[in-house]
């Protein structure tokens, strides 16, 4: 029987170190089954060393994996455990070219504010690394994510404790968005009749033509949409806000992502940070041009640079924005501890993570004595900002959800082919002057056209057609499966849900649709019917977009699951593989603070082992291994056992953690093939490594507990010590002799 390759990537931070104990267990285990597992190295390092092969010394050159894992995608064969990854936001960027560079890697610095075409052209290499990086090259299918079976119903039996009650007084938390030039209000959308190459240019009030890209490849049945975000509407909006929160004694919080929407987001957070501060900022608008402060990078950018003034100087700028602090709201805090505000980093608060924590809060967040408060929540585009508005609305009405009687809503979500905002990047420009941008063909003739002003964010988005027939049918297809009602989340009065809609109507009439329960609503209305159901404890399917599937992948699981972690994310390739997720990383920095300073590793695998059970099925089901069909089954059990049993990680130290989760997992995993009779090889093998395990549990579990309580040293935070690592995430000798056996 031919080998069968499971890819397993590389990343960083929480996920990372927790591979490190998982791994040789899944390698330990899938020996002599002809499964090979193969690392493949996507972190932020690995990505930055593949872009300057020629800054390296042949032994610290890194192939392009992210490159090589996109090329895979496209065969039938594909097989890839997709690990949570930084999205780098350029302050991350930076952090992690510093760390390679004391480390001996000639990166070059990133050019913020490029002053010729050299640097221009490295600004442009490094624009591959940001963001939503990984994403657009892996997510070659659409996504189906749940929470699977055995996760719900260890939620609901075992309830997270995480949930605060909103007051019953009343709350004055509300979403503050903007009503009119944003991109929901400017967004032009069309479907393209025939393929055609198009560019983008702009045109100035002199008529003069400027190309900001060329040669855009479209296909028939394409939806193509621009849109364009208003500056001084937004700063109006911003400054508005800012009044409104300061006049209901509430605190003022800003929720974008600077992550995945890598060029338009920290733009957006720059002018929240610059209206905030203006008076302090516009003081010293020399000194911090002379530093090259980049408000877009944060209020830590200023003060990380403060250094290159003379003392007196940085003594003045420190008075007058602390100056602020008295005449401003208050701010929301990331580390009220540490005086780090909202607006200090702009990776810092992720929208899609941080509105579920204020709806778990109570509608709250946290302020600057360390204390919950109301808030208002910033969220200026209107796309999505009103689903959130209504989740608020339904907790002031019905109160707090409860975990153990929540339904859920699981979701289908368009995202091949770098679908919607997502895909937006590499058109994405903020305009230098005055004029209007146009969309056009080689004969000039043209298509879409926005008027701008300087300093507005214009981009174009993109939605293939095969992609929103597979995501159709992917719906479809799960709502049978699931029997749950599957509602498309669809705002006829957006121009480019309206091409989706239209989509969809003429889709749908390829399907077998008796008995089921599928509609198109409008966002607003998709979560009120949501919000009604979950709380009778009922099952809904979101079908939405890109950017919807990952806000509704955070939001329920957060409330339902305490984490989006423990989600199951698989996403059918569209050439036939498999690209197997395995939850959401937001939460991993914090884990990597308390892993350095207390030994304890709180991350929960459990999307790693719930993402194996359905990648080891593939391996069946094409190559007709038994064995993995074998390891699947005994796997989904030792899963079941592993949550009734409690073996999550706890978040205190001295407790266990990452390491004795897994553990665990591995005895029940061997106690499950140990007593099943599909495969009397694995059975025999697995026999004696489960009595092992069994036998000295105690004294595993006390030599993982040994290992915490005090800091440790891993070598690094982007580019940690491949020896280090092992040695701290392994630290049982007795279990890893156990596994050697294997």
């Amino acid at each position: 029987m031919a080998t069968s390759k499971i890819f397993w990537t590389k990343i960083d931070e929480a996920p990372a170190l927790a591979t490190y104990s998982l791994l040789p267990v899944v390698q330990a285990f899938t020996k002599g089954t002809d499964i090979e597992i193969e690392t493949s190295d996507i972190s932020l390092t690995g990505r930055i060393l593949a872009h300057f092969p020629e800054n390296l010394t042949p032994a610290q050159k890194h192939v392009d994996a992210l490159g090589n894992l996109g090329n895979l995608t496209q065969s039938p064969h594909a097989n890839i455990i997709k690990l949570p990854n930084i999205s780098a936001s350029i302050p991350q960027l930076q952090a992690a070219i510093k760390e390679l560079q004391e480390k001996g890697y000639a990166v070059p610095d990133y050019p913020e504010e490029p002053q010729n075409d050299s640097e221009r052209e490295l600004q442009g290499r490094f624009a591959k690394v940001l963001g939503s990086a990984v994403n657009p090259v892996l997510r070659e299918g659409n996504s189906d994510r749940r929470a699977a079976a055995s996760v719900k119903r260890f939620a609901q039996k075992n309830p997270h404790r995480m949930m605060k009650n909103w007051p019953e007084q009343g709350s004055k938390t509300r979403i503050a968005h903007m009503a009119e030039k944003d991109f929901y209000g400017s967004e032009k959308s069309m479907t393209l009749d025939t393929a055609m190459n198009v560019s983008i240019q702009f045109v100035d009030s002199s008529g003069e033509i400027t190309p900001l890209k060329e040669n855009l490849a479209l296909m028939a049945g394409e939806v193509i949409d621009t849109s364009v975000m208003n500056v001084k509407a937004l700063r109006a909006f911003y400054a508005k806000t800012i009044e409104e929160a300061k006049n209901d004694g509430v605190l003022l919080s800003l929720h974008l992502k600077a992550t995945m929407m890598k060029i338009s987001d920290p733009i957006m957070f720059g002018h929240a940070v610059s209206v905030f501060y203006q008076e302090a900022l516009d003081k010293h608008a020399a000194d911090l041009k002379k530093i090259g402060a980049n408000l877009n990078n944060g209020l830590d950018d200023v003060l990380n640079k403060l250094d290159r003034l003379p003392e007196d100087k940085q003594t003045e700028i420190l008075a007058d924005i602390n100056a602020v602090y008295e005449k401003q709201p208050d701010l929301a805090m990331v580390d009220s501890s540490k005086g780090i505000t909202n607006l200090h980093v702009p990776n810092n608060v992720i929208v899609d993570a941080s509105m579920p924590n204020v709806v778990r809060d109570g509608g709250k967040m946290w302020n600057n004595n360390n204390q919950l408060q109301d808030t208002i929540a910033m969220i200026p585009d209107r796309s999505y900002a009103g689903i959130y508005q209504e989740t608020l609305e339904n907790c002031k009405r019905h109160g707090q959800f409860d975990p153990a009687t929540m339904g859920s809503v699981s979701n289908v979500g368009l995202m091949a082919k770098k679908a919607e905002e997502y895909g937006s990047h590499d058109k994405t420009f903020e305009m230098t002057a005055a004029g209007v941008v146009q969309v056009v063909n080689a004969a000039g003739d043209t298509f879409l056209e926005q008027a701008v002003e300087t300093g507005d964010i214009f981009r174009m988005c993109q939605a293939k057609d095969a992609p929103i027939q597979d995501w159709v049918k992917l719906a479809v297809t799960r709502a049978r499966a699931s029997g749950s009602p599957a509602i498309f989340w669809l705002d006829k009065n957006r121009g480019h849900d309206v091409q989706i809609i239209n989509k969809v109507n003429l889709y749908l009439k390829d399907h077998d649709l008796s008995g089921l329960n599928i509609q198109i609503m409008e966002p607003v209305e998709a979560i009120k019917f949501s919000l009604e159901r979950i709380r009778k404890g009922e099952d809904t399917i979101s079908v939405t977009g890109n950017v919807l599937r990952d806000y509704l992948t955070d939001l329920f699981p957060i409330l339902e699951l305490g984490t989006s972690a423990r989600m199951l994310s698989i996403v059918p390739l569209m050439q036939g593989g498999g690209l197997f997720e395995t939850g959401a990383g937001g939460s991993a920095p914090k884990h990597v603070q308390q892993f350095l300073k207390e030994g304890h590793l709180r991350w929960d695998s459990l999307g790693e082992y719930c993402a194996l059970v359905p990648s080891f099925e593939q391996v069946a089901t094409q190559s007709g291994n038994s064995k993995a069909a074998v390891l699947a089954k005994t796997l989904d059990q030792a899963i079941s056992t592993y949550l009734e049993n409690a073996r999550s990680p706890s978040r205190k130290v001295h407790e266990l953690d990452n390491r004795g989760s897994t553990f665990y997992l591995s005895l029940y995993w061997a106690k499950a093939l140990a007593v099943q009779d599909s495969d009397e090889q694995m059975k025999a093998r697995f026999v004696t490594i489960a009595a092992r395990l069994s036998e000295h549990e105690t004294e595993i579990t006390e030599e993982l507990l040994a290992a915490q309580g005090h800091a440790v040293d891993i070598g690094g935070y982007y580019l940690p010590d491949t020896d280090k690592l092992a040695k701290a995430m392994r630290p049982s000798s007795t279990y890893n002799a156990i596994l050697d056996t294997l």
